[in-house]
């Protein structure tokens, strides 16, 4: 029976360029939703600076955003496991306003 696993498994090779393997800072997420889509947009915001810019637009379907959100459950476990509890600043942040829509529900994270 592990056999046929195997043999139904596939397996994805994943290219990562230079550039993409650099990465991106983000210190502020916006997320929003229609009926068939999430958008996430990564932002940088600097302290002192009126304007933000989006570094990076993420667009995936409900489903994907679910398995994101476990993995990222998942994986934040396993970093406190190794190297203890993240500590929350969230009290200590002024509260961000953006008039942005994406004709939906919106959230910021």
């Amino acid at each position: 029976m592990k056999e046929e696993n195997k043999e139904n498994e596939q397996q994805i090779n994943v290219e990562l360029s230079e550039e993409m393997a650099e990465g991106v800072y983000s210190n502020l997420a916006m997320i929003a939703h229609s009926n068939s889509e999430f958008i996430l947009d990564f932002i940088r915001l600097m302290p002192g600076v009126p304007r933000a810019k989006v570094k990076a637009r993420i667009i995936v379907t409900p489903e994907h955003a679910k398995r994101l959100v476990a993995a990222l459950r998942d994986n934040i476990q396993k970093y406190e496991d190794q190297y203890g509890p993240i500590q929350s600043s969230q009290d200590n942040e002024p509260t961000f306003s953006f008039p942005i829509s994406f004709g939906g529900p919106g959230g910021e994270a």
